[in-house]
C-alpha cells in the first residue's frame, strides 16, 4: 500500500463524505417506499376499526 502525501492526506479529512450521504438517502428512500406500501396496501384496504 503506498503512503499518502501531506496534502492527500488533507484533501480526504476536508472532503464531504459522499458515499455515506449516498447510502443514507438510499435507506431513507427505501424505508419511506415501505412505509407507503404498507400504509397504502395494508392499512387503508382494511377500513376503520369498528
Amino acid at each position: 500500500m503506498s503512503e499518502l502525501s501531506e496534502e492527500e492526506r488533507q484533501k480526504i479529512l476536508e472532503s464531504s463524505p459522499v458515499g455515506t450521504w449516498a447510502l443514507l438517502l438510499i435507506v431513507g428512500g427505501a424505508m419511506t417506499l415501505a412505509w407507503l406500501f404498507i400504509y397504502f396496501g395494508v392499512f387503508l384496504p382494511r377500513g376503520p376499526i369498528g
